[in-house]
């Protein structure tokens, strides 16, 4: 089973590595967030920023600026760029042809070290993101979030594997269970395409019944959980502290390699 390590942080290895979302509307207030996750004693291993939510998403240099501003805040941590839309529960009804001129700005800019990129999107568009991320040595997360419910297992696999063929190094599903049947398959699906997978994956239940997905997903092949700091940016986000010390129980206090990877970044 590979990893995929970016910025020093080996995905699919160890513990799953603890994402925060950044949601703040505008360019100071982002930046104050940032510092404040930077300054944390024990922070996030990435930090996701949530551009949907940005009040000025509309003008394409600056977000670019503000994704630079972002990422010299935080020093080493990687930054993941998304523009949730909303028919995937983002913030802001973005234009499909917007939307693809973003993320490729803020990838041609060198700007974040991961790229989110929806499903959904339309093709051709989703291939040359995909591949004009590569190009530029991002990661590309392909992503699908269902609010409604929980597809069956085949339908989850053949999600899972389309993103694998699309080129994601990180596929990502999000559902909403209706019930713990749902919950169950979607870790028996993570458990099976990690272990027929070459690359990782990014598996999540929602809501309160979902929780579990949050603190235990690690256990059957997700590579990542997202917690918050401040306020959640979708629903049954555990707040990062509280995460990691359920973390700890379950795969043991990784607090030495993770104070040596950020001293190693800093200094």
């Amino acid at each position: 089973m590979a990893t995929l390590t970016v910025q020093g942080v080996p995905l699919g290895e160890g513990r799953p590595k603890v994402v925060v979302p950044l949601t703040a509307r505008g360019p100071a207030d982002l930046v104050a967030a940032a510092e404040h996750l930077a300054g944390l004693d024990r922070g996030p291993d990435l930090v996701e920023w949530r551009a949907d939510h940005f009040d000025r998403l509309d003008d394409v240099a600056a977000v670019v600026a503000a994704a630079r501003s972002i990422g010299a805040v935080l020093g080493g941590t990687p930054l993941l760029f998304t523009i949730r839309t909303a028919a995937e529960g983002g913030a802001t009804e973005i234009d499909g042809d917007h939307y693809l001129t973003v993320n490729s700005a803020v990838v041609e800019a060198g700007a974040a070290h991961l790229l989110d990129v929806e499903l959904r999107t339309a093709e051709p568009g989703r291939r040359d993101l995909v591949s004009a991320a590569h190009a530029r040595g991002v990661a590309v997360v392909v992503s699908s979030h269902d609010f409604e419910g929980t597809p069956d297992r085949a339908t989850l696999l053949d999600r899972l594997r389309r993103m694998r063929d699309l080129g994601a190094d990180l596929p990502k599903i999000a559902v909403m269970p209706r019930s713990p049947a749902d919950l169950l398959n979607l870790l028996d699906v993570t458990w099976t395409f990690r272990q027929e997978s070459e690359r990782p994956l990014v598996t999540m239940a929602m809501g309160a019944t979902g929780v579990v997905s949050r603190l235990a997903g690690g256990v059957f092949g997700s590579a990542c959980t997202f917690a918050f700091v401040g306020a959640a940016s979708a629903p049954g986000q555990v707040p990062l502290a509280e995460l990691h010390q359920v973390l700890d129980v379950v795969h043991g206090d990784d607090r030495t390699d993770h104070a040596e990877h950020h001293g190693a970044e800093r200094a």
